[in-house]
């Protein structure tokens, strides 16, 4: 049985290329433990916990998490204080731990240089959110060395955000790829297995412990992959792609010169 046709790979960027769950806490953490050094008087816990809920409540891309919590909780918990000193200590200690931690997933940094080295396939991205917000994180991450620079695709940018099918088939449109030939990889079952799936790419769900490992999808993924090495195989086992190979041969190429 002949191998699929695949030319291109496409990748969400959140809890697929970084462990945002894991970051976002991290991020959040510090932010109430600078606001806690500079006179707020909640429990970091709890805190947390409410500032948790104002990000589910208002989304991650609201710009005032942290105005939001000193008006929803009572004020002597900030009592004596200046609210403007709260949050820009709070804003500080976020954008500190973004400076210092964002990074990608040790295994997709690995894996990127292969693909990037021994194939010739087009690597991109399609990631919804606000333009700057996600450009940034493909800056920090170091990924964007591997990326085909006209195969970032990001929603705010298009005027059309996952799951709505329009953003895949633009995107395959724009690199002259038919939906067929090419895959997505994520990790959120109606935003990024599904869509792809009713247009017919390869889809490809990203389970690595966060949030949405759980949550069922409509339609089943044509791959699941626990890190980016199972993608490998992925490749090798079902379009016929040998990275491994490719790099062993050009392994000896480079002795026998």
């Amino acid at each position: 049985m002949p191998f699929r046709p695949l030319k291109a790979i496409f990748f969400d960027v959140d809890d697929t290329l970084y462990s945002t769950t894991e970051f976002a806490h991290r991020a959040r953490m510090a932010a109430i433990e600078n606001m806690i050094r500079f006179g707020f008087r909640m429990q970091k816990d709890d805190a947390l916990r409410e500032l948790d809920e104002v990000v589910q409540e208002f989304s991650s891309n609201y710009e005032a998490h942290f105005d939001k919590l000193l008006a929803r909780i009572p004020k002597h918990y900030y009592e004596g204080a200046n609210p403007a000193i709260l949050i820009a200590a709070a804003v500080a200690g976020y954008h500190e731990t973004k400076f210092r931690e964002l990074c990608a997933y040790e295994d997709v940094i690995e894996v990127l240089k292969l693909l990037r080295r021994y194939t010739a396939l087009k690597l991109g991205v399609i990631t919804n959110g606000i333009t700057l917000k996600q450009a940034e994180k493909i800056v920090r991450l170091e990924v964007y060395p591997y990326l085909d620079p006209g195969m970032i695709f990001i929603s705010d940018q298009l005027g059309v955000n996952k799951p709505n099918t329009k953003f895949f088939q633009r995107a395959c449109r724009a690199i002259d790829v038919r939906p067929n030939e090419a895959m997505y990889i994520g990790d959120h079952p109606r935003l990024d297995i599904d869509p792809p799936n009713r247009i017919g790419m390869i889809s490809v769900r990203s389970r690595r412990g966060n949030k949405y490992d759980n949550e069922p999808s409509e339609t089943q993924p044509d791959f699941i992959i626990h890190n980016f090495w199972d993608l490998l195989d992925v490749l090798e086992n079902g379009f016929g792609i040998n990275v491994e190979k490719s790099r062993r041969r050009d392994t000896q190429k480079i002795r026998n010169t």
